[in-house]
């Protein structure tokens, strides 16, 4: 008998686990994968997750794995390249982009090491119920037999087509329709200073470096254009990297080194995150398009979010239904500003003119451009850049007409 068992042990359910079983449960976490193995989602983590990730201890091994910092962003968004840096808040100096099979390995590393079972290439066939709540799972190895365990409760951190969500029917609510596909790959011998990003009234293209001397170049387009894209994704990057030449001429100067990777499959929604006898974390409960590049942030955030619950659940100091109730609502406080700010970059078309105002106001500016970028990374609160006082400041300095 576990005190809590976690399906899926990636960038939700590792740091579950971990820091479950570092307040003293006996915790089991499963994943039909092995582990080092890649996957194809975010690699880029913002600045609350590189805080909580020396929170944890685990900084310096993201670094140690030759990840290389990003501290300059630059941005063209069909008028002129804005370059800032990333502002230091916390003590965060620099963001970092590993690839999921270094992060995801790392973290899984962090829950054994913790005091967590962990089970790799462990396939999960169907939950335990019992009066009406689920009280376990049922499962195989590969080529084993099939086994129960238990827990109070189960932790689905399986992803966005969740095993657990399905079988407890999770309700969904605030859908958005689909407005994006991706595709990227890795290119070698390519000079990348930071983060780079393009955009176009129907494309984006961005860059960044990432583990082995890699960096990883990512294509995202509306949904429309989806079928005419996938018909020939390697013309098709080909091209588009034609339009974009300040980064595409260096990326086609370098050498393609992995096959590309793509999806239409971005969906916008969040889950009821949980029930009697289970719980929700990571994109099992929450989805949004990657276009920000929160998806890793938001899941340590929520791991953090759901092991309070379950320790004040678990340890008597709250009903575990209201600790989980509470966790649902301090989720969707801390979820809705970044859901709603994905929904609106991943809306393709002419950016509105306060947008294209507020960048020609910076330019002369280089503080305030590091504070704009700090936004975007997660370093500075929105409403302390945008506040009216701040913005007139800004747009009055830039001569340009101040944002109503």
């Amino acid at each position: 008998m576990y005190d809590a068992i976690i399906v899926g042990a990636r960038c939700a359910g590792a740091p579950t686990a971990m820091l479950l079983a570092r307040q003293g449960y006996r915790v089991l976490v499963v994943d039909r994968a092995t582990f080092p193995s890649d996957t194809f989602r975010c690699h880029g983590i913002m600045h609350p997750g590189i805080v909580r990730l020396r929170r944890w201890g685990l900084l310096d091994r993201v670094i140690a794995s030759n990840c290389p910092p990003v501290t300059q962003v630059t941005q063209d968004l069909g008028d002129f390249a804005l370059t800032g840096r990333l502002p230091v808040v916390d003590g965060v100096t620099a963001l970092y982009a590993p690839r999921r099979k270094v992060l995801d390995y790392l973290l899984v590393q962090a829950a054994s090491a913790a005091g967590a079972e962990v089970r790799e290439g462990f396939s999960v066939q169907e939950l335990i119920w019992e009066r009406g709540a689920v009280v376990g799972i049922r499962g195989r190895a590969a080529g084993g037999a099939l086994v129960e365990e238990r827990a109070p409760i189960v932790v689905g951190a399986d992803g966005l087509h969740s095993l657990v969500a399905r079988s407890v029917q999770a309700p969904t609510y605030d859908e958005q329709p689909m407005l994006t596909w991706a595709y990227y790959s890795y290119w070698s011998g390519v000079s990348v200073p930071g983060l780079e990003v393009y955009r176009q009234d129907d494309m984006l293209l961005l860059s960044f470096p990432t583990n082995d001397n890699l960096v990883c170049v990512a294509l995202q387009g509306p949904m429309a254009s989806f079928g005419g894209f996938r018909r020939d994704v390697e013309g098709n990057f080909e091209r588009t990297l034609a339009r974009f030449p300040a980064l595409g001429d260096r990326v086609r100067a370098g050498r393609r080194a992995e096959r590309y990777q793509g999806t239409a499959d971005l969906p916008n929604f969040f889950r009821k995150p949980y029930g009697p006898g289970w719980a929700l974390v990571g994109d099992a409960g929450y989805h949004k398009d990657p276009v920000t590049a929160n998806g890793i942030s938001d899941a340590f955030r929520d791991a953090e979010l759901l092991t309070e619950a379950i320790d004040a659940g678990l340890a008597g100091r709250q009903p575990l239904a209201a600790a989980l109730a509470g966790y649902e609502a301090t989720r969707n406080a801390l979820a809705a500003p970044f859901y709603r700010a994905a929904i609106q970059m991943a809306t393709f078309g002419p950016l509105p003119a306060e947008m294209l105002q507020l960048r020609a106001a910076l330019r002369p500016s280089p503080a305030d451009t590091d504070q704009f970028f700090g936004v975007a990374l997660g370093a500075v609160a929105a409403g302390e850049f945008f506040a009216p006082a701040n913005m007139g400041r800004i747009m009055s300095a830039g001569r340009q007409p101040v944002l109503v």
